[in-house]
C-alpha cells in the first residue's frame, strides 16, 4: 500500500479515486471522516488520503492523477457548440442541447 495523494476537499479525493480506479488502479480512501476535527486537530492529520493497494503501480497512478486533475482542473480553451452556447473546457457536454463538442 502507498499513499498518492491528500486533499482536505472530499470531492476532489473521490474524484482521483474515479480516476484511478478507471485505470485498473485499486484505490481507497483513509481519513474520510476526520474532516469535522479540523480545528481540533492539526489540520495535516485530518486530510482525506488517496491510497493505492499495489505499490508497484505508483507510477501509472501518479501519471494518471497528474493528468487527470490538469484536465478536470478546467485547464483548455472554452468551446461553442453547434447551439451557440459557450462552455468552459471541462464540459464534455452541451448543458443547453446535450451536443458533445465537435472535433
Amino acid at each position: 500500500m502507498k499513499r498518492v495523494f491528500s486533499s482536505l476537499n472530499l470531492a476532489e479525493i473521490h474524484h482521483a479515486r474515479n480516476l484511478l480506479e478507471a485505470e485498473g488502479v485499486r484505490a481507497f480512501v483513509r481519513n474520510e471522516l476526520l474532516s469535522g476535527a479540523v480545528g481540533e486537530l492539526p489540520f495535516t492529520e485530518c486530510q482525506a488520503e488517496l491510497w493505492i493497494a499495489d505499490a508497484s503501480d505508483s507510477v501509472r497512478a501518479e501519471r494518471v492523477l497528474r493528468e487527470g486533475l490538469v484536465r478536470g482542473a478546467g485547464m483548455g480553451a472554452p468551446w461553442q457548440c453547434a447551439c451557440g452556447e459557450i462552455l468552459e473546457a471541462q464540459f464534455s457536454q452541451c448543458w443547453r442541447c446535450g451536443r458533445n463538442p465537435s472535433p
